[in-house]
């Protein structure tokens, strides 16, 4: 039996009272009720602490998540799906083809394609023919385009800073580096055997 599917027994949950138990350096906070415990309402307290973890990375990832949705959505009409396609094309001015996109945006060639025609009728970006290859093109953000994300993007930024401001800024230090040795473990877990990964494109 699956971890995850272990924890969604119907074991008493030990979430909300681990979520009460603030350290000295956390300001006292009401407990997570039903509707917003999320995903560590699948917890049970002799579950082990790994799994516990990631519950709550899960729940804390979806929860701010979550919002930014609604902000984004309140505020400037759009999508995160959207935002994150501005996004990057912004990080490249010089402009990305479909392909690259979608493989950093991890959606299929189709969601670009329909989110680059909505984009493209709102003047946000355009489609720039690449002179050696007459199959393809370039993505690029309009000065339109760019004013637009940059706007959206100083919000985003500051209701980010928003959500981290109860933790102190060396607890956030310790928790980005926590994050961080856990991903390169896992990047090492999953390298194929013989320890190295295929070249892009190979």
């Amino acid at each position: 039996m699956s971890s995850t599917k272990r924890a969604s027994s119907s074991r008493p949950s030990s979430s909300r009272a681990s979520s009460v138990r603030a350290s000295p350096s956390l300001r006292a906070v009401p407990m997570l009720d039903d509707h917003s415990i999320g995903h560590e309402a699948r917890a049970a307290s002799d579950d082990h602490m790994a799994l516990k973890l990631w519950l709550r990375m899960l729940a804390c990832t979806q929860q701010i998540e979550t919002e930014i949705r609604r902000r984004l959505r309140a505020r400037f009409g759009i999508s995160l799906a959207r935002f994150d396609y501005l996004a990057q094309l912004h990080r490249h001015p010089e402009g990305l083809r479909m392909n690259a996109l979608s493989r950093y945006l991890m959606v299929t060639g189709g969601s670009i394609t329909g989110l680059t025609d909505e984009l493209e009728k709102e003047g946000l970006v355009v489609r720039e023919a690449v002179p050696d290859d007459r199959r393809a093109f370039l993505l690029k953000l309009t000065p339109r385009g760019r004013q637009t994300f940059e706007a959206m993007a100083e919000e985003h930024e500051s209701w980010v800073i928003e959500f981290f401001s109860d933790l102190r800024l060396a607890d956030r230090k310790t928790l980005y580096e926590l994050l961080g040795h856990l991903r390169a473990h896992m990047a090492a877990r999953l390298l194929p055997e013989g320890g190295s990964r295929a070249a892009p494109g190979g």
